[in-house]
């Protein structure tokens, strides 16, 4: 069991998914979200996406932490044929994702930043998700009941896409989600 009690936990993130995961874990925490420009370097690889984005982040928003906080930033890309799918700008976007996710694989994958006044650390952790073929009046369906613009590859995978059309998944569930609980509580546990 994780033993918090010493410290405050400051989510950098004003995602819903990654409020309820902690939530679900028993973590208590307030939120302290960075609204940066989310610029990435053309040398970074497509696996360090993520990581970079969670560490720019959390070095936007550590200088205001106090000795007892504890702060948690995160980023989530998804990778298809080495191309990053990020949030879609628009349902047209949305739709051209999720075609292009519809009878592949593609892996999603979190970056995480864990840092401190005086310590800092941070992780990757990446999930296999095979969708089934979709078709177009499913696609056309999920992005009109629900928001796909909010979502890293225009979909997420406790709505009911994700219901209906994830064939097989290699590695952590959550970490599709936005966050992988396991590994978060792991590094946590090690921090502390």
């Amino acid at each position: 069991m994780l033993d918090l009690k010493n410290y405050k936990i400051i989510l950098g993130s004003n995602s819903p998914r990654r409020k309820e995961i902690l939530t679900s874990m028993g973590i208590s925490f307030s939120i302290n979200a960075a609204n940066i420009d989310e610029k990435v370097p053309k040398d970074i690889s497509a696996y360090n996406y993520a990581e970079f984005l969670a560490i720019q982040k959390c070095d936007y928003l550590r200088p205001n932490l106090k000795t007892n906080e504890i702060l948690i930033t995160a980023d989530t890309t998804v990778l298809i044929d080495n191309q990053i799918l990020n949030k879609p700008n628009n349902i047209i976007e949305a739709g051209i994702m999720l075609k292009k996710i519809s009878s592949n694989s593609h892996s999603v994958i979190t970056g995480v930043c864990i840092s401190s006044t005086n310590k800092k650390i941070t992780f990757t952790c990446e999930t296999e998700v095979k969708f089934k073929k979709l078709s177009n009046q499913e696609i056309e369906f999920y992005i009109n009941k629900y928001q796909p613009l909010d979502k890293a590859g225009s979909y997420g995978i406790q709505e009911w896409i994700g219901l209906i059309g994830v064939e097989e998944i290699k590695g952590s569930y959550t970490n599709v989600v936005g966050l992988p609980s396991s590994k978060l509580y792991n590094e946590l546990n090690k921090f502390i």
